[in-house]
């Protein structure tokens, strides 16, 4: 079934975003067409609203109505735009949203800096829960060792930690998955139909991209700025109102890759304004705690039903990515629902991990201590690097989380600087894979993950990777680099 359209932009305010065409290359129509296409692959522009009447739209922005014709033609044909009966123009976006380029794979060779992936190594702590794991194991080892929603003392542990940071939580309110997107495919699994729209933070973590188009379902995207984070309020209320979508998926700490962070006002308001438009949402707090600037806000959902919001988390980004442990907190009723569809999909986590994590979860402030530190440490060492090697570069400041979200300057290809940096043995993300469409490849996250020193050199390869595509450097320097670890 299609959206339904509540309302259409106006005809004043459409213009406004496009702004003047004057000085735009080629027929006027093409122009027309490719800033809204812009508009929605930055979410400034819902998909699913419906746009102006040619007519209106052509004397708000001094065009002929042929030519506003003409570039509503070029957005169906492009698959912008479609004609519905009885609702006019109504924009969308090509292939359901479809995610842009894969972020990178993932490398083990000791002689590759991987900076594509926002990944720690793995916590000093994690080697002695595993033998506390261990230690524990007998005592269970004469089951059947499966745990179809988990174990009872890491849903314990989950619910505890819950409930210690505002959020009230029983042990039958927490599903326990393997990591965070195995949870988060789980919830969509659930509860999206072929067709339901998702709203996305636009940019946003490519995978949710892609497993909301794996499960038939239409990422709406709705900007994202780290300068002013609030800001996204007004256009998730508006896309809520026009699209009515069936989930929400936000970051509201540390949203990846913009490090934005919703404050605690706009987080309330946003979560009550969601809930009252009938929106599920599902909030990804895998890295909520890491927190290097400031303090701990109130969790999303606290406050609210159970029933209006899913919060997905795991232990990825705190203590290692080779630790596959993530889980689900729900509503009671929706959690069994949850579990019914993760036991058609596996029997159970691993126990062994279940153990580990449990011991984990239960100490964490003291994990989490020594990680902000380092990674505090390791942003700034990061950023002062790029600011003297690379100062045409605009490189914000996150207040916690796991990378920057740098801006380059005009010109640049976040694209083509990925492709150079590849041979000098450097893996990056390049921008367009956190988006819809074509959007942000004039941007590039760079994870400040690895130790100082491989950072520092990570930046070089940088250096060396924008002299390669201005032109000015010899495609055979950077060979030696991929010893460099």
């Amino acid at each position: 079934m299609p959206p339904r359209i509540e309302q259409s932009t106006p005809a004043q305010e459409l213009a406004t975003l496009v702004g003047s065409l004057e000085a735009a290359p080629g027929p006027r129509y093409l122009a027309l067409a490719r800033r809204v296409q812009e508009l929605l692959g930055t979410g400034r522009l819902a998909a699913g609203s419906r746009l102006p009447a040619e007519r209106e739209l052509a004397a708000s922005l001094g065009l002929s109505r042929v030519t506003v014709a003409s570039a509503y033609r070029e957005l169906r044909e492009s698959g912008h735009a479609t004609t519905r009966h009885g609702s006019g123009t109504v924009t969308e976006l090509p292939g359901g949203g479809s995610p842009g380029p894969a972020w990178g794979v993932h490398s083990t060779d000791p002689g590759v800096l991987d900076l594509a992936h926002a990944a720690l190594e793995a916590a000093p702590e994690l080697t002695a829960a595993y033998r506390e794991a261990l230690a524990a194991l007998p005592a269970i080892a004469a089951g059947h060792g499966y745990a179809a929603d988990g174990l009872p003392e890491l849903r314990q542990a989950i619910a505890d930690r819950y409930t210690a940071r505002g959020l009230p939580t029983d042990p039958d309110q927490v599903l326990v998955a393997a990591g965070t997107g195995d949870a988060t495919d789980v919830v969509l699994a659930t509860l999206l139909q072929p067709g339901d729209r998702v709203l996305v933070e636009h940019p946003t973590y490519p995978g949710i991209i892609a497993a909301v188009e794996q499960h038939g379902g239409r990422c709406l995207p709705v900007p994202v700025d780290a300068e002013d984070p609030d800001a996204v309020i007004g256009p998730a209320q508006l896309a809520a109102r026009q699209s009515s979508p069936r989930l929400a998926f936000l970051m509201p700490d540390f949203s990846n890759p913009s490090g934005a962070r919703l404050t605690a006002a706009g987080r309330r308001r946003l979560a009550a304004t969601l809930w009252q438009q009938g929106v599920l949402t599902v909030v990804d707090e895998v890295s909520a705690e890491l927190h290097l600037d400031e303090g701990p806000l109130p969790p999303f959902a606290a406050g609210l039903p159970d029933a209006a919001t899913v919060t997905v988390g795991g232990l990825s980004k705190s203590v290692w990515g080779g630790l596959r442990i993530g889980w689900v907190r729900a509503d009671a009723a929706l959690v069994a629902q949850l579990g019914e569809v993760l036991r058609r999909r596996q029997l159970s986590v691993g126990v062994v991990d279940q153990l580990t994590a449990a011991a984990l979860v239960r100490d964490l402030d003291a994990v989490l201590e020594h990680r902000r530190a380092a990674l505090r440490e390791r942003r700034d060492v990061l950023r002062a690097e790029l600011a003297r090697r690379l100062p045409s570069w605009t490189v914000p400041c996150p207040a916690g989380g796991l990378s920057l979200w740098c801006t380059l300057p005009p010109g640049l290809s976040s694209a083509a600087v990925v492709a150079a940096a590849a041979p000098l043995g450097l893996l990056l993300a390049e921008g367009r894979a956190f988006g819809t469409g074509h959007a942000f490849d004039d941007h590039l996250r760079l994870p400040f993950t690895r130790p100082a020193d491989q950072l520092r050199a990570a930046v070089e390869l940088l250096v060396q990777a924008e002299a390669t595509v201005r032109g000015g450097a010899d495609r055979r320097v950077g060979t030696r680099a991929l010893s460099v670890v």
